[in-house]
């Protein structure tokens, strides 16, 4: 998510709880109230979770020297769209901006001026069938993005990708409910909608897509519009928001778990483990960094990917491997690293921008999902870990789970 440097801190495995259960109890105190009304308590968080923890400093950053991004301390050379931890009982999308990139507002930019990586990088390093019909990809976000068809046209428009539109049929945008009553616009989420659209048509430009908005970043909004994506029939459903543990999110599970469709989920960018990722009803995808090298492509964990041991979730019987005795929150990895980010376009936001952070790679896998032609639930990928890469080591990873892709045999 460096031309700067974070201050020395304290590995985030040995931070002593004690920190975070402070911080959580602090964001609980400020948020109550914030939850939306059905299965989510408004004082959701509760006795932390197991596995790491923000350090005196913070993520690097919940203390007084600002949240991730918010400061020179923040997050080295970026910053969030969502800034701060989610109240409890709401989610807080995952978008990380790389400040190294200066945006550019040109519309027309040529691709060969581009900043980040784009579609043919992404196709290449995960060996993706690109030129696959693919199917339906839906797009979970909150709050409405006005300029969501517009950004994903100049990006489509840039990479050659073809044209996605309402009028052709390949793009349409709905509400939680599945009608157009759309809710109001939120400039953070937008950022994220765009990026989410945008690497969905990157992996899969064949793909056609649904947009479904939620009227807050409420899980139970979320999980409503879930639930409506769901009920269009897609080939995967791309979450990319996280929200804090909470004894009851079990109860949530409903919303994440669809047969015959795949469901992902970022698995966030605080180091720890998060909700919806740690359902064993998702596919959760972690961060790594990406280079090109050697005529091909390197890849490392990215280190503020969200990752852990659930505080909650017992171990799923299909996940093996870890070193959890609960459910481990990554599944697999893609591209985070706003450092060696993703080229997205963002009107709004001040046009092309290079950008990271978990989110990326939950569009991306949906779409490598839709690929496949064939989604299955996660327990497949634990049973064929040759459709992955290893990242970070050999075997399953905390950051970075089974790897990356290697096409989409393990999907």
């Amino acid at each position: 998510m460096p031309s700067k440097e974070p201050p020395t801190e304290m590995p985030l495995h040995r931070t002593p709880h004690s920190i975070r259960v402070m911080v959580l109890a602090l964001v609980a105190a400020l948020g109550a109230g914030c939850a939306g009304s059905g299965s989510v308590p408004a004082a959701a968080v509760g006795g932390g979770a197991r596995g790491t923890s923000e350090s005196a400093m913070g993520m690097p950053g919940e203390s007084a020297m600002g949240l991730p991004g918010e400061s020179a301390m923040g997050m080295p050379g970026a910053q969030f769209a969502c800034t701060g931890l989610p109240a409890p009982g709401t989610a807080s999308c995952t978008l990380a901006i790389n400040l190294n990139a200066a945006p550019s507002a040109n519309p027309n930019q040529p691709a060969a001026l581009i900043p980040g990586l784009h579609p043919d990088d992404l196709q290449s390093a995960y060996a993706l069938p690109s030129q696959n019909a693919g199917g339906l990809v839906a797009v979970v976000d909150a709050y409405d993005a006005p300029g969501a068809e517009s950004d994903l046209a100049v990006y489509r428009s840039a990479f050659g990708l073809g044209d996605c539109t309402s009028a052709n049929g390949c793009f349409r945008k709905i509400d939680q409910r599945g009608r157009t009553a759309l809710p109001a616009p939120n400039g953070a989420w937008a950022e994220e909608t765009a990026l989410d659209l945008q690497m969905v048509s990157a992996a899969c430009p064949r793909c056609t897509i649904v947009l479904v908005e939620a009227d807050s970043a409420s899980l139970d909004d979320l999980g409503a519009a879930v639930d409506t994506a769901a009920s269009l029939g897609p080939k995967a459903i791309s979450n990319s928001y996280y929200a804090l543990e909470w004894s009851g999110e079990s109860a949530e599970n409903v919303h994440y778990h669809h047969q015959g469709i795949a469901v992902t989920a970022s698995s966030g960018d605080r180091g720890y483990a998060a909700y919806p990722a740690a359902s064993p009803y998702v596919t959760a995808v972690g961060g790594t960094s990406l280079r090109a090298a050697s005529g091909g492509w390197s890849e490392s964990p990215w280190e503020y990917t969200g990752h852990g041991c659930s505080a909650f979730v017992p171990t799923p019987r299909w996940q093996t491997g870890t070193s959890c005795t609960t459910r481990s929150a990554v599944d697999l990895a893609a591209v985070a690293d706003p450092q060696t980010g993703v080229a997205t376009f963002d009107a709004a936001a001040g046009g092309w921008l290079v950008a990271g952070g978990t989110s990326v790679g939950a569009p991306l896998v949906a779409a490598a999902y839709a690929l496949s032609g064939r989604p299955a639930a996660p327990g497949y990928s634990y049973r064929h870990p040759a459709g992955f890469r290893p990242v970070g080591g050999t075997g399953y990873q905390p950051i970075t789970g089974l790897g990356s892709l290697n096409g989409v045999t393990g999907l």
